[in-house]
């Protein structure tokens, strides 16, 4: 069962604006004091951690491959500020890792915290 993306709408708006050609716009979703850590895994021992705030995260957006891998919502919720979100990335359609991805937001709607691991290990799928 896929949830509605109103389940989660900054964290479905925040991965529908990082697949798309403008992936820098998700810059101005973050608060003064973002912090953020990425856990990339791509397998084995193979694992990055990017981690930081807004220039680490400008890093992140740079080194990417644009238009290689999207992001697909399988479920997701609300509590409150926190949304969480568990998704599968793909590269050409076919399935290559899942993700989890949690956010806490301000009372403006912006992303402070923001924690994302994807391994390759499992899929849901």
């Amino acid at each position: 069962m896929t949830a509605p993306a109103a389940a989660a709408p900054f964290l479905t708006n925040w991965f529908a604006i990082l697949d798309s050609d403008d992936a820098d716009r998700i810059l101005d979703l973050i608060t003064d004091d973002f912090s953020f850590s990425i856990l990339f895994s791509t397998g084995g021992d193979g694992a990055t951690d990017f981690h930081g705030g807004r220039a680490e995260m400008e890093g992140y957006l740079a080194q990417r491959q644009v238009g290689v891998r999207t992001h697909h919502l399988l479920t997701a919720s609300t509590v409150g500020q926190d949304e969480l979100f568990l998704g599968e990335v793909r590269r050409s359609g076919v399935p290559e890792a899942t993700f989890m991805a949690s956010a806490r937001l301000d009372g403006d709607g912006r992303v402070r915290r923001l924690l994302i691991g994807r391994s390759p290990a499992v899929l849901f799928t």
